[in-house]
């Protein structure tokens, strides 16, 4: 993979998705070949594969702090187009620097990861006033995974995740998305003691993923989004956690 370490020009950016959000990296070495996010930033890498680059933005934590006393507190989302705890974070900490500020301003955070690395920070995420965790979970078939997930970890690693997190005392959700083939049941089962709600989505962007499919004649239908989705849904709300669908 090519690391390349970069100077950014800003690092909290209004977001669709929260009131800002903190890209600390730029690609992502978890190399998830759905991900939207390949074809925001391939043209700063064109003709390179997703997951063979990242740009590590080592300015970042110095940026944040002098940006966030310029902005109205609200809501901060790490991250939305990279995995906040995606392998470089163990050796940069550019994720961990940058929940030092948040907490030291009193932002409120929410924060979407397939890594068990994000425990590692559990003592100071306990120390924010509004902090949610959730960890992405698209399947409990590992084989299907590694088709369209290279580099992250296992389902078992990622329910233990949860586990820690909520054992913890953290608010937490799982993010199951984009639905991958999955034992809707399994999935759901080993989430439900984890978590205080859940978002299900479906895989976007077809180009991105339809010729993996096709060639493991994987069952990427709409009856089976639609089905796995009220399958998981059913048991999410049988069991008082608030589902929220993204389709």
């Amino acid at each position: 993979m090519q690391m390349r370490e970069v100077k950014a020009k800003t690092i909290l950016t209004k977001s669709r998705l929260a009131d800002y959000c903190v890209n600390a990296y730029m690609g992502c070495g978890f190399g998830c070949e759905y991900c939207y996010a390949q074809l925001i930033i391939r043209k700063f890498h064109p003709g390179k594969k997703w997951g063979s680059y990242v740009d590590v933005k080592i300015n970042a934590p110095e940026l944040l702090e002098r940006e966030i006393t310029k902005v109205k507190r609200g809501t901060v989302l790490l991250s939305s187009v990279t995995d906040p705890y995606q392998p470089l974070e163990k050796k940069y900490d550019l994720t961990k620097k940058c929940l030092e500020i948040l907490q030291k301003h009193d932002f409120p955070v929410s924060i979407l990861t397939k890594s068990s690395l994000v425990v590692r920070d559990i003592e100071l995420l306990k120390k924010f006033t509004d902090c949610n965790v959730g960890v992405t979970i698209t399947t409990d078939n590992n084989k299907i995974l590694r088709l369209f997930e290279p580099f992250t970890p296992e389902f078992s690693v990622r329910i233990n995740t949860l586990k820690k997190l909520r054992e913890s005392g953290l608010r937490t959700y799982a993010f199951i998305g984009p639905m991958l083939p999955m034992d809707p049941e399994t999935v759901a089962d080993n989430i439900v003691p984890y978590v205080d709600y859940v978002f299900i989505d479906r895989p976007n962007y077809s180009q991105l993923w339809k010729s993996i499919a096709n060639r493991n004649k994987l069952d990427f239908s709409k009856e089976y989004f639609n089905g796995t989705k009220n399958e998981l849904a059913e048991i999410f709300k049988e069991n008082k956690i608030e589902v929220k669908t993204l389709f």
